[in-house]
């Protein structure tokens, strides 16, 4: 799914757009499995009670099914859908919610430094951590961020390939943006 066109400037291109990685969602598609093979196993010895109780026990198990798959699951899985990591020729933008979205926008002139890390696990999945440092007083974690190398590279050159001179305005002429790559 593209970034809205938008919610971007005028000659703002995308350069990446992406969703944590999908390593997210493993534990709650692990829940998914027990809560819905734990509702079976229970419907079959439901099934096997008295006449009233046993219609009744089925109607509890699977409102307690629905409610338990919304939760562990469902919720996840929109979150997860909803969250938006996104750089273009001028800034990084980030959002992220579902009923209470929240959102930050980094131009690319105030990131001082980037980097990420991954261990041997985000290795395996192609993940990491991405950290960036701006004019805020903490370094901002963008956990989970899919092929973190090529994210972190992309950003490192959209910073120091800027034809803006801080002061003085386009270095070579050049509409912004459009910087070696």
């Amino acid at each position: 799914m593209a970034f809205p066109e938008d919610l971007l400037s005028e000659n703002e291109q995308v350069v990446v757009h992406s969703h944590p990685h999908a390593k997210m969602l493993i534990g709650p598609l692990f829940w998914l499995v027990v809560v819905l093979g734990l509702g079976g196993w229970l419907a079959t010895l439901a099934r096997t009670a008295a006449a009233p109780w046993g219609s009744v026990s089925l109607i509890a198990i699977a409102v307690v099914g629905v409610v338990l798959v919304c939760w562990l699951f469902l919720g996840p899985l929109l979150r997860w859908r909803t969250t938006h990591f996104v750089v273009t020729t001028d800034r990084l933008i980030a959002r992220e919610g579902v009923l209470n979205r929240t959102g930050i926008d980094i131009p690319m002139t105030r990131i001082n430094s980037v980097q990420f890390e991954h261990g041997l696990v985000d290795r395996l999945f192609g993940c990491g951590t991405l950290i960036i440092e701006s004019a805020s007083d903490e370094p901002l974690r963008f956990d989970d961020i899919p092929r973190v190398e090529r994210v972190h590279t992309l950003i490192y050159r959209e910073v120091n390939d800027n034809p803006y001179d801080d002061f003085a305005g386009p270095a070579d002429g050049m509409p912004r943006g459009r910087g070696k790559r």
